[in-house]
């Protein structure tokens, strides 16, 4: 078994944040009317791709009805769908519709992974929760060294990825990278970090992301990717 798998498994049995278990388990167990016949996962969500990806995508923290109920990231909700559309349109994935766990979807070149690992109560982790849930992220980007692009979907994922750089021991560039959607900044350890409004659905219903906003990222990190 691979190191990135062991981490997995690590990550599917994290108990840490006694807040977050209480919420995913009892969202698992009282369900929500329309997936009323879901076995919900109810656990925290591992990370998803392939582990040669050299375009690493970091989220915020999964849906208590989508990553919470599939066991899945950005899977069986509006913000998955964004997500995977955009990612196929690109060549990152191989169909542009994540349902559940078994419904064959294989990314290509491409990881996707959270700041926070558990549904929060409101989507609204606390810091804590981040602390505690960062050296998981850390880790993975010790394991995936064929990272060169990270995008980061909000500011949250954003900073919370710089973050886990610097307890890895980056020196930070100064001035320090600032949030913006599609801005792309080359870090002196040779990644290039993009940013991206989340496809939440406060973003996607009001247009501040629109589709064409989203495949420009994926389109930026396709590029990055091209240069040496």
């Amino acid at each position: 078994m691979s190191r990135l798998s062991v981490l997995q498994q690590t990550i599917t049995a994290c108990r840490r944040c006694p807040r977050l278990v209480a919420h995913r388990e009892q969202v698992a167990r009282v369900k929500t009317a329309r997936f009323r016949e879901w076995v919900y996962w109810g656990k925290p969500v591992p990370p998803f791709g392939d582990p040669k990806a050299r375009l690493l995508i970091v989220g915020l923290a999964p849906a208590a009805h989508g990553g919470n109920r599939t066991g899945r990231m950005f899977t069986g909700d509006r913000s998955g769908d964004w997500l995977y559309r955009a990612l196929h349109a690109a060549g990152f994935a191989g169909q542009p519709h994540s349902i559940s766990r078994d419904d064959g979807m294989r990314l290509r070149d491409c990881y996707i992974t959270a700041a926070v690992r558990c549904a929060p109560p409101g989507n609204k982790p606390l810091p804590e929760e981040f602390d505690q849930c960062r050296p998981f992220l850390a880790e993975e980007l010790r394991l995936l060294k064929q990272v060169r692009v990270v995008v980061a979907l909000g500011r949250i994922a954003f900073t919370e990825y710089l973050k886990a750089c610097r307890e890895l021991g980056h020196d930070m560039p100064r001035p320090r990278p600032a949030f913006g959607h599609g801005k792309v900044h080359r870090l002196p350890w040779g990644v290039t970090l993009i940013g991206s409004y989340h496809p939440s659905q406060q973003n996607t219903f009001t247009g501040r992301l629109t589709a064409p906003m989203l495949a420009s990222v994926f389109a930026a990190a396709g590029k990055a990717l091209t240069q040496p």
